[in-house]
């Protein structure tokens, strides 16, 4: 009887932590979700960044770290974080589409018309971003 009392109590706490880390992880997105729609990017990088030590595979805080170095100038930052988002989905279209235009940024053309390439592939929401961003590389590089 004090083994059954122990073990569902044991149960009751474990389920109670891992709800509790579910309900973190998704409030850190949101609340950097939130931070960032109000530019405010330097808080709402913790936030994602607080969301990555809980789930170091969501591909959305990557992303939006991306979106706040691109903001801030910080290319090296912005393309590490792009390069992870690859990692993780291949077919992300807006990674591709950024990685891209920071390509053409920094003249890389050949890397650029790779990441057209792969986004031309999977395109389904970034096609018309897709073409607009063809044509400027292909008057850029000529």
């Amino acid at each position: 009887m004090k083994q059954t009392n122990l073990n569902l109590l044991l149960f009751t706490i474990v389920l109670c932590l891992s709800f509790n880390n579910l309900y973190a992880e998704k409030n850190f997105f949101d609340e950097g979700v939130k931070l960032f729609d109000s530019k405010k990017f330097d808080q709402s990088k913790i936030k994602f960044e607080q969301d990555i030590v809980f789930n170091p595979k969501n591909e959305k805080s990557y992303l939006y770290l991306a979106k706040i170095f691109k903001e801030q100038g910080e290319d090296n930052l912005e393309e590490n974080n792009l390069k992870t988002v690859i990692l993780l989905n291949p077919k992300n279209e807006e990674a591709l589409y950024f990685l891209a235009e920071l390509d053409i940024k920094k003249s890389n053309f050949s890397l650029a018309k790779e990441h057209l390439s792969t986004l031309k592939r999977v395109c389904q929401n970034f096609c018309k971003q897709h073409e607009s961003l063809l044509k400027e590389l292909s008057t850029i590089s000529k």
